[in-house]
C-alpha cells in the first residue's frame, strides 16, 4: 500500500545543467523526507529535448534515474519553452500546490540570477505564496580545477581505417557527435568522449586522439563501421 504523504506542504527543486543538479535534488529529497511531503523536480530549456547535445541529454538521464531512485513525485522537463523562467516556475508552483522552492546559486547556470535582487523580486511577485531556499553551491570553475577533466567541448568520432579518431570540426563523412572531456595536464587528446544513442549516454576512452575501445562502438551500432 502506497504511503500517503501530507499535502499541506510540497517542495519544488529547480535544476539547470551543471554539476550541482544532483546535490540540489538530494537536498530537496532530504527536506521532503523530513516534512513527509511530495517532491517535484523542474528543469527548463528553450530547446526541444531532441535538440539537446550529449551533455544535456546525459544530465536529463542521470536526473531521471535519480528521481526514480528517490521516488520523487515527478520530474518535470519543460523543453521548447518560450516563457520567462519565473512564469514557468509560477505555473508549476500553482499546478502542484508548491509551498517551498529550492534553487541553487551557480555561476554557470541561469538559476544564479535568482540570487540577484532584480530577478528575485520578479520571482517573488510571480510566486508570492511560497518560501524560497537559495542553496549555496561551488562555482563550476572551482569544481573543474579539482577535477580530472577540462570543460567538455563538442567533438566527433569518425572511422579511420580500422580505428576511430576524434576530430573537432564536423566531418563530411559519417561520424558520431558528442562531448569530449580532455584530461587536465596533457598535451595530447587524452580523455573521455561521451555521446547519446537511443536516449542513453555512452562513453569511450580517447588516447592520443584515438578511441581505445572501438568494440563498444561496434556493439552499440551493431555494425563494423559507423
Amino acid at each position: 500500500m502506497k504511503h500517503l504523504k501530507r499535502m499541506d506542504e510540497s517542495i519544488l527543486v529547480c535544476v539547470y545543467y551543471g554539476l550541482n543538479g544532483e546535490r540540489l535534488i538530494r537536498r530537496g529529497h532530504k527536506l521532503a523526507t523530513l516534512l513527509d511531503c511530495p517532491l517535484y523536480i523542474l528543469t527548463v530549456d528553450a530547446k526541444a529535448v531532441d535538440a539537446f547535445d550529449a551533455e544535456k541529454s546525459g544530465y536529463i538521464e542521470s536526473w531521471t534515474d535519480l528521481c526514480k531512485e528517490l521516488e520523487v513525485e515527478e520530474f518535470i522537463v519543460r523543453d521548447d519553452e518560450k516563457q520567462p523562467i519565473q512564469k514557468v516556475i509560477g505555473e508549476i508552483a500553482r499546478e502542484k500546490n508548491i509551498t517551498q522552492i529550492i534553487v541553487g546559486q551557480s555561476a554557470q547556470s541561469r538559476w544564479e540570477e535568482i540570487t540577484k535582487g532584480s530577478f528575485l523580486n520578479v520571482l517573488l511577485k510571480e510566486v508570492p505564496f511560497v518560501d524560497f531556499h537559495i542553496v549555496a553551491v561551488k562555482r563550476p570553475i572551482e569544481e573543474e580545477a579539482h577535477g580530472t577533466y577540462e570543460k567538455g567541448v563538442r567533438a566527433y568520432v569518425m572511422q579511420d581505417l580500422e580505428n576511430y579518431k576524434i576530430v573537432f570540426t564536423c566531418p563530411k563523412s559519417v561520424s558520431i557527435e558528442g562531448i569530449f572531456f580532455k584530461e587536465i595536464g596533457t598535451d595530447f587528446d587524452n580523455g573521455i568522449f561521451k555521446f547519446s544513442y537511443q536516449n542513453k549516454m555512452h562513453e569511450v576512452r580517447i588516447k592520443e586522439g584515438f578511441v581505445t575501445n572501438p568494440h563498444l562502438i561496434h556493439s552499440i551500432y551493431g555494425i563494423s563501421n559507423v
